[in-house]
């Protein structure tokens, strides 16, 4: 089945007249998670994680991701079929580049790729052209349909604007701008802008669509009307028209010899290839949402703190049950469980990505995720990660702890690389910086430790969060390769460092931050610092006190403090008192 679906695609590009092809993890709207219906990546070559790409050539083949998923790809890929690449290391174009034809067409979904995106392709030297037809698509006969889940309305109580003073907001940005409109197309986006949510997509609460937001504060929303109640047509108000997906060609032709917006590293090169033959100028830009709907207001930063709360009782009985499930439980066992506690809260709505729960050489595989096939025991005597997370209706989690299954102490070298991460975690916790730094800028606190020792990971160190919408949210994040935008108060970001033996085991330390302002009285500019909202314990079997700082094994005795003066009472009482000792000072 591998190879003749690959043989097949390889018949259909020669068909219409194309060299090669490429293949990206995306759908309509570039989003990480997508509906059944959009995995044309993983029909094709088998891989099923979230990030990554394939490029097909008469007589060769590379399939690509990045770190946190390379070990996946490995296992999940032919290599007689496909060569694995990473995807940072060894991009596309340049992979494309060095072995297409020359003189190759290669061709491209324009729905699939944002204009930055297929830039790179062109400055390699490549001949790219665009498809009429996405190959995949005629060759997946057994495609699912596309979801048809309901946008529901998501109430002020946890939105805290609504919907007509963000449009007002924006539109005044728009005008400022001497823009007459901006094309919506992340999910998110607009489920922010119009205070809806819905279910189209595993794990994020999405209402798929476009929308076109005019400078007057009007918006023309685009989806199939079948998902719009009454009462979310209601609810969206006179000033939002709704429209038929097929009525967004005749929409964009009325743009024509108007000043348009479009976020040239998120959109669909699709909406400027075709406002510009429209006639319309087209105005690359940010999308004007994602600022906005990073800054957490008053009531989300509240609702995070509130989810985040309850989270940590699930977590904490959790982490109590698993203090004696090695042995008699595995990683699919231990998922379940965690989610299973989760969904107890009324205001639970799922998790918010697949958990990834790793015993010993699997915790080592990044973005794991048990199945039966690669299901295991989680055995005494080694190290077992859980990185998972929950929607809930007021806020957005996730969370990662690493646990020594016991019995006995563990050995000095995971004590000596788990201090080296949590060092790291405490770097970025603890952090008083200027207005006007961003992700990039912070990154090599994390890692400092670690790199004293010679040791890195092969990942980010924190993403933002969302407002009960994706748990991957940008435009910052904590890493190298992202672009420098400054963070600001009311951001929610993770920190998780982490390290990884490959074949033996992973550590991962995560929490989510909020940023607010410093309050330094001699400073001389705006500065800000993170509030921590994740509550569950550390592994104290894992550290290595004589490794820490004074000023790190204070913020952990801290840390945990207020995790058993906050959590505990919730609990039962055999919990408590487990979450008493593993909170417990060094004494």
């Amino acid at each position: 089945m591998h190879e003749a679906r690959l043989t097949a695609l390889r018949a259909e590009l020669s068909r219409q007249g194309l060299h090669g092809f490429i293949v990206p993890r995306a759908d309509e709207h570039l989003g990480e998670y997508v509906s059944s219906s959009a995995e044309r990546l993983g029909w094709l070559t088998f891989f099923t994680g979230s990030a990554g790409l394939a490029a097909v050539l008469p007589d060769r083949a590379a399939a690509f991701t990045d770190g946190r998923y390379v070990l996946q790809m490995a296992a999940q890929t032919d290599p007689a079929l496909w060569e694995r690449r990473h995807i940072t290391e060894e991009p596309p174009p340049a992979w494309l580049a060095e072995h297409a034809p020359a003189g190759a067409l290669i061709g491209y979904d324009p729905m699939l790729i944002s204009e930055e995106g297929l830039q790179r392709y062109r400055d390699a030297g490549l001949a790219m052209t665009p498809v009429a037809a996405n190959p995949i698509d005629i060759l997946w006969t057994d495609r699912p349909a596309p979801p048809l889940s309901p946008a529901l309305p998501h109430a002020i109580a946890h939105a805290g604007r609504d919907s007509a003073a963000k449009r007002a907001d924006l539109a005044a940005a728009l005008r400022q701008a001497g823009q007459d409109a901006a094309i919506l197309t992340d999910p998110a986006s607009i489920a922010w802008l119009l205070n809806i949510r819905g279910g189209d997509v595993p794990y994020t609460p999405f209402a798929l669509g476009f929308a076109i937001l005019h400078a007057d504060a009007t918006t023309d929303l685009f989806m199939a009307p079948e998902k719009l109640s009454e009462t979310t047509r209601a609810w969206l108000g006179s000033a939002v028209a709704v429209h038929d997906r097929p009525a967004l060609a005749g929409a964009l032709a009325g743009l024509a010899g108007q000043r348009v917006r479009v976020d040239g590293a998120t959109a669909p090169v699709w909406f400027a290839q075709t406002l510009r033959a429209l006639g319309a100028t087209v105005l690359a830009g940010m999308d004007p949402c994602l600022l906005p709907k990073a800054i957490k207001n008053p009531v989300e930063q509240q609702g995070a703190r509130d989810a985040h709360a309850r989270d940590a009782i699930a977590v904490c009985r959790f982490l109590h049950w698993l203090d004696g499930a090695a042995g008699r439980a595995s990683e699919m066992d231990a998922a379940a469980v965690l989610l299973g506690m989760r969904a107890e809260a009324p205001e639970f709505r799922g998790e918010s990505f697949p958990a990834i729960s790793g015993a010993g050489e699997h915790g080592a595989v990044i973005h794991y995720h048990a199945t039966p096939e690669t299901d295991r025991a989680i055995n005494p005597g080694e190290l077992y990660l859980n990185d998972s997370g929950a929607q809930y209706a007021d806020g957005t989690t996730d969370i990662t702890r690493t646990i020594w299954t016991g019995p006995g102490d563990p050995p000095a070298e995971l004590r000596d690389r788990v201090t080296r991460v949590l060092k790291g975690h405490i770097a970025i916790a603890t952090l008083v910086f200027p207005q006007g730094v961003a992700g990039p800028h912070l990154d090599a606190f994390a890692r400092a430790a670690l790199w004293r020792a010679g040791l890195d990971y092969d990942h980010g160190t924190g993403h933002g969060v969302g407002s009960y919408l994706s748990v991957h949210e940008g435009p910052v994040s904590l890493s190298r390769a992202a672009k420098p935008v400054p963070i600001a108060a009311g951001m929610i970001l993770s920190d998780e460092p982490g390290y990884y033996a490959p074949g033996r085991y992973g550590i991962r330390l995560e929490n989510l931050l909020l940023v607010q302002p410093a309050a330094l009285p001699d400073a001389q500019k705006p500065f800000l610092r993170f509030e921590t909202l994740t509550l569950a314990p550390f592994d104290r079997r894992l550290i290595a006190r004589d490794l820490l700082t004074a000023e790190e094994a204070a913020w952990l005795d801290s840390y945990h403090a207020r995790v058993a003066a906050e959590i505990g009472p919730h609990l039962d009482p055999a919990a408590r008192a487990w979450l008493a000792a593993a909170c417990a000072a060094a004494g």
